[in-house]
Protein backbone atom coordinates (compact mmCIF):
# COMPACT_ATOMS: atom_id res chain seq x y z
CA UNK A 1 0.00 0.00 0.00
CA UNK A 2 1.32 3.86 -1.11
CA UNK A 3 2.13 6.10 1.33
CA UNK A 4 -1.69 7.79 1.91
CA UNK A 5 -1.67 11.24 0.40
CA UNK A 6 -3.93 13.81 2.07
CA UNK A 7 -4.91 17.24 2.71
CA UNK A 8 -3.35 18.89 6.56
CA UNK A 9 -7.22 19.68 7.21
CA UNK A 10 -8.87 19.29 10.62
CA UNK A 11 -11.35 17.73 9.00
CA UNK A 12 -9.15 15.40 7.83
CA UNK A 13 -7.64 14.35 10.40
CA UNK A 14 -10.58 13.54 11.86
CA UNK A 15 -11.45 11.63 8.80
CA UNK A 16 -8.10 9.48 9.05
CA UNK A 17 -8.45 9.13 13.21
CA UNK A 18 -11.76 7.48 12.52
CA UNK A 19 -10.41 5.25 9.71
CA UNK A 20 -6.82 4.70 12.35
CA UNK A 21 -9.75 3.43 15.45
CA UNK A 22 -11.57 1.23 13.04
CA UNK A 23 -8.14 -0.74 11.36
CA UNK A 24 -6.92 -1.33 15.11
CA UNK A 25 -10.55 -2.55 15.94
CA UNK A 26 -10.46 -4.38 12.91
CA UNK A 27 -6.71 -5.99 13.80
CA UNK A 28 -7.77 -6.97 17.14
CA UNK A 29 -10.92 -8.86 15.93
CA UNK A 30 -8.59 -10.63 13.24
CA UNK A 31 -5.83 -11.77 15.88
CA UNK A 32 -8.64 -13.03 17.70
CA UNK A 33 -10.56 -14.89 14.79
CA UNK A 34 -6.50 -15.73 13.79
CA UNK A 35 -5.66 -17.38 17.21
CA UNK A 36 -8.82 -19.13 17.16
CA UNK A 37 -8.84 -21.09 14.31
CA UNK A 38 -5.04 -21.90 15.08
CA UNK A 39 -6.60 -23.68 18.48
CA UNK A 40 -9.20 -25.11 16.71
CA UNK A 41 -7.07 -26.50 13.39
CA UNK A 42 -4.28 -28.16 15.94
CA UNK A 43 -7.04 -30.11 17.80
CA UNK A 44 -8.54 -31.11 14.51
CA UNK A 45 -5.29 -32.17 13.14
CA UNK A 46 -4.70 -34.37 16.10
CA UNK A 47 -8.07 -36.34 15.74
CA UNK A 48 -7.63 -36.44 11.95
CA UNK A 49 -3.76 -37.90 12.58
CA UNK A 50 -5.00 -40.56 14.77
CA UNK A 51 -7.93 -41.24 13.51
CA UNK A 52 -6.06 -41.56 10.31
CA UNK A 53 -3.54 -43.96 11.93
CA UNK A 54 -6.50 -46.17 13.10
CA UNK A 55 -8.49 -46.27 9.64
CA UNK A 56 -5.18 -47.58 7.78
CA UNK A 57 -4.52 -50.35 9.84
CA UNK A 58 -7.95 -51.53 9.89
CA UNK A 59 -7.60 -51.16 6.35
CA UNK A 60 -4.12 -53.19 5.99
CA UNK A 61 -6.51 -55.83 8.23
CA UNK A 62 -9.03 -55.93 5.82
CA UNK A 63 -6.93 -56.15 3.04
CA UNK A 64 -5.19 -58.89 4.27
CA UNK A 65 -8.42 -60.70 4.92
CA UNK A 66 -10.05 -59.99 1.47
CA UNK A 67 -6.79 -61.65 -0.55
CA UNK A 68 -7.11 -64.57 1.32
CA UNK A 69 -10.76 -64.77 1.22
CA UNK A 70 -10.32 -64.14 -2.22
CA UNK A 71 -7.55 -66.93 -3.02
CA UNK A 72 -9.95 -69.45 -1.04
CA UNK A 73 -13.26 -68.24 -2.80
CA UNK A 74 -14.44 -69.35 -6.40
CA UNK A 75 -15.13 -66.20 -8.19
CA UNK A 76 -18.87 -67.42 -9.03
CA UNK A 77 -19.42 -68.21 -5.34
CA UNK A 78 -17.92 -64.57 -4.75
CA UNK A 79 -20.22 -62.53 -6.94
CA UNK A 80 -23.36 -64.45 -6.04
CA UNK A 81 -22.43 -64.12 -2.20
CA UNK A 82 -22.16 -59.80 -2.37
CA UNK A 83 -24.47 -59.38 -5.19
CA UNK A 84 -27.61 -58.54 -2.70
CA UNK A 85 -26.58 -56.76 0.06
CA UNK A 86 -28.97 -56.76 3.13
CA UNK A 87 -27.98 -53.19 4.12
CA UNK A 88 -27.40 -49.64 2.32
CA UNK A 89 -25.40 -46.81 3.50
CA UNK A 90 -26.48 -43.61 3.15
CA UNK A 91 -24.14 -40.34 3.14
CA UNK A 92 -25.85 -37.03 4.03
CA UNK A 93 -23.96 -33.52 3.91
CA UNK A 94 -24.15 -30.59 5.55
CA UNK A 95 -22.49 -27.72 7.03
CA UNK A 96 -21.49 -25.60 10.53
CA UNK A 97 -19.54 -22.20 11.02
CA UNK A 98 -16.45 -21.74 13.16
CA UNK A 99 -15.19 -18.34 13.53
CA UNK A 100 -17.47 -17.44 9.92
CA UNK A 101 -15.98 -20.42 8.13
CA UNK A 102 -18.07 -22.68 6.73
CA UNK A 103 -17.00 -26.15 7.12
CA UNK A 104 -18.67 -29.86 5.97
CA UNK A 105 -20.31 -32.28 7.92
CA UNK A 106 -21.15 -35.54 7.06
CA UNK A 107 -23.16 -38.08 8.66
CA UNK A 108 -23.10 -41.84 7.44
CA UNK A 109 -26.28 -44.05 8.28
CA UNK A 110 -27.00 -47.68 7.42
CA UNK A 111 -30.40 -48.74 6.59
CA UNK A 112 -31.09 -53.25 6.46
CA UNK A 113 -31.53 -55.87 8.23
CA UNK A 114 -27.89 -56.08 8.57
CA UNK A 115 -25.30 -59.37 8.92
CA UNK A 116 -24.20 -60.80 5.55
CA UNK A 117 -26.81 -61.71 2.48
CA UNK A 118 -25.00 -64.84 2.29
CA UNK A 119 -25.22 -67.76 4.71
CA UNK A 120 -21.97 -68.89 6.32
CA UNK A 121 -21.02 -72.53 4.92
CA UNK A 122 -20.17 -71.41 1.26
CA UNK A 123 -17.35 -69.26 2.08
CA UNK A 124 -13.90 -68.69 4.01
CA UNK A 125 -14.06 -67.34 7.22
CA UNK A 126 -11.47 -64.54 5.46
CA UNK A 127 -13.97 -63.04 3.58
CA UNK A 128 -16.51 -62.81 6.35
CA UNK A 129 -13.89 -61.60 8.23
CA UNK A 130 -13.05 -58.33 5.20
CA UNK A 131 -16.59 -57.97 4.70
CA UNK A 132 -17.03 -57.17 8.68
CA UNK A 133 -13.77 -54.98 9.02
CA UNK A 134 -15.12 -52.83 5.97
CA UNK A 135 -18.34 -52.46 7.56
CA UNK A 136 -16.59 -51.19 10.40
CA UNK A 137 -14.43 -48.77 9.27
CA UNK A 138 -16.74 -47.26 6.89
CA UNK A 139 -18.00 -44.44 9.24
CA UNK A 140 -14.57 -44.00 10.35
CA UNK A 141 -13.58 -43.18 6.53
CA UNK A 142 -16.06 -40.85 6.31
CA UNK A 143 -15.27 -38.90 9.39
CA UNK A 144 -11.98 -39.16 8.38
CA UNK A 145 -13.01 -37.12 4.81
CA UNK A 146 -14.57 -34.40 6.84
CA UNK A 147 -11.62 -33.88 9.14
CA UNK A 148 -9.07 -33.63 6.27
CA UNK A 149 -11.77 -31.58 4.05
CA UNK A 150 -11.91 -29.14 7.34
CA UNK A 151 -7.71 -29.23 7.66
CA UNK A 152 -7.90 -27.98 4.25
CA UNK A 153 -10.42 -25.31 4.57
CA UNK A 154 -9.27 -24.42 7.86
CA UNK A 155 -5.73 -24.03 6.60
CA UNK A 156 -6.74 -22.07 3.38
CA UNK A 157 -8.79 -19.51 5.89
CA UNK A 158 -5.63 -18.99 8.80
CA UNK A 159 -3.83 -17.96 5.96
CA UNK A 160 -5.70 -15.58 4.31
CA UNK A 161 -6.18 -14.18 7.88
CA UNK A 162 -2.91 -14.14 9.02
CA UNK A 163 -2.10 -11.99 5.23
CA UNK A 164 -4.97 -9.73 6.40
CA UNK A 165 -3.02 -8.98 9.74
CA UNK A 166 0.08 -8.41 8.65
CA UNK A 167 -1.20 -5.97 6.57
CA UNK A 168 -3.36 -3.85 8.77
CA UNK A 169 -0.42 -4.25 11.37
CA UNK A 170 2.58 -3.44 9.18
CA UNK A 171 0.81 -1.11 6.40
CA UNK A 172 -2.70 0.31 7.08
CA UNK A 173 -2.07 0.78 10.80
CA UNK A 174 1.12 2.43 9.94
CA UNK A 175 0.58 4.44 7.16
CA UNK A 176 -2.33 5.77 9.13
CA UNK A 177 -0.42 7.04 12.12
CA UNK A 178 2.08 8.72 9.46
CA UNK A 179 -0.29 10.43 7.76
CA UNK A 180 -1.89 11.63 11.02
CA UNK A 181 1.14 12.84 12.35
CA UNK A 182 2.26 15.28 9.28
CA UNK A 183 -1.41 16.20 9.01
CA UNK A 184 -1.16 17.35 13.07
CA UNK A 185 2.50 18.57 12.52
CA UNK A 186 1.26 20.76 9.84
CA UNK A 187 -1.91 22.01 11.72
CA UNK A 188 0.75 23.00 14.93
CA UNK A 189 3.14 25.25 12.06
CA UNK A 190 -0.13 26.75 10.77
CA UNK A 191 -1.03 27.67 14.50
CA UNK A 192 1.87 28.48 15.10
CA UNK A 193 2.28 30.83 12.02
CA UNK A 194 -1.29 32.38 12.74
CA UNK A 195 -0.37 33.56 16.48
CA UNK A 196 3.31 35.06 15.29
CA UNK A 197 1.21 37.19 12.76
CA UNK A 198 -1.47 37.88 15.99
CA UNK A 199 1.18 38.91 17.89
CA UNK A 200 3.14 40.69 15.14
CA UNK A 201 -0.32 42.42 14.28
CA UNK A 202 -0.78 43.26 18.31
CA UNK A 203 2.18 44.85 18.04
CA UNK A 204 1.26 47.35 15.30
CA UNK A 205 -1.45 48.21 17.36
CA UNK A 206 -0.08 49.47 19.97
CA UNK A 207 2.66 51.19 18.64
CA UNK A 208 0.24 52.74 16.09
CA UNK A 209 -2.08 54.00 19.34
CA UNK A 210 1.15 55.00 21.07
CA UNK A 211 1.78 56.91 18.24
CA UNK A 212 -1.04 58.29 18.52
CA UNK A 213 -0.81 59.26 21.52
CA UNK A 214 2.56 61.43 21.66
Amino acid sequence: MAEIRVNPTRMELKRLQGKLATARRGHKLLKDKRDELVRRFMDIIKETRDLRESVCARLRDYNVNIEAGMALTDKKTMIESLMLPKTEGHLQVGSESIMGVTIPQFEFNVTGEGGMNYGYAFTPYELDSALDKLGEVLPDLVRLAQLEKTVNILGDEIEKTRRRVNALEHIMIPNYERAIKQIAMKLEEADRGNITRLMKVKQMIVEAHLRAKS
